[in-house]
């Protein structure tokens, strides 16, 4: 019922840019709050940030500054803008959605889109 399905990976070299896009359906995004993750082999799933319900966002400091969260209520799609992508920024992104339903507690994962920065 509920899919969370990003996209917008690639290869993209050192400075360039990319918009992923966490497409959600069976949940709403604008009544939770989400975070996009990232995570490189051999390295630890890092969060890269945050957006609450209200629309306020929240950074890891190694991107803040140049990624943006946004969403879209009407497409019920949440997006992550990276610009000035360094070699570092390679991994495979993850949106994430966590919550409460009542008692019941939610955590939907997509299956994450790869983005590789490389010369």
């Amino acid at each position: 019922q509920v899919q969370l399905v990003e996209s917008g990976g690639g290869l993209v070299q050192p400075g360039g840019s990319l918009r992923l896009s966490c497409a959600a359906s069976g949940i709403i995004l604008s009544r939770n709050a989400m975070g996009w993750y990232r995570q490189a082999p051999g390295k630890q799933r890092e969060l890269v940030g945050t957006i609450t319900s209200g629309g306020n966002t929240n950074y890891a400091d190694s991107v803040k500054g140049r990624f943006t969260i946004s969403r879209d209520n009407a497409k019920n799609t949440v997006y992550l803008q990276m610009n000035s992508l360094k070699p570092e920024d390679a991994a495979l992104y993850y949106c994430n959605v966590k919550g409460v339903a009542g008692i019941i507690p939610y955590d939907y994962w997509g299956q994450g889109t790869q983005v590789t920065v490389s010369s």
